[in-house]
């Protein structure tokens, strides 16, 4: 009746390690995918009734959101070059704006 120490990482190769991490990460990308795919299908199933109703919804006709028109055009169209410049990295004398719409 000997006291021996086991040392129980001793007995497992790099490769054993490697294989197992590798299964285990791979088994759980292939379930949470599974869940994500049976979740989705639930969403689907209980939705359905409400796509019927949801172009009722949407038809209403948005509210008229109010044209507020811009005090100083020069200063705006200044500070929209500047802009325009400072990201493409150029100077602001070569950017000429010819018109502004509102998207």
């Amino acid at each position: 009746m000997g006291n021996q120490v086991v040392d129980a990482g001793s007995n497992i190769s790099n490769e054993l390690a490697i294989g197992i991490g590798l299964g285990t990460v791979f088994v759980g990308l292939i379930c949470l995918i599974l869940i994500c795919y049976i979740m989705g299908s639930l969403v689907r199933a209980f939705t359905k009734g409400d796509k019927k109703a949801t172009p009722t919804q949407t038809a209403q006709t948005p509210v008229a959101q109010a044209q507020v028109p811009v005090a100083n055009k020069g200063e705006f169209a200044a500070a929209i070059a500047c802009a325009i410049a400072e990201d493409l990295g150029t100077d602001v004398t070569g950017i000429r704006i010819k018109s502004v719409k509102k998207l």
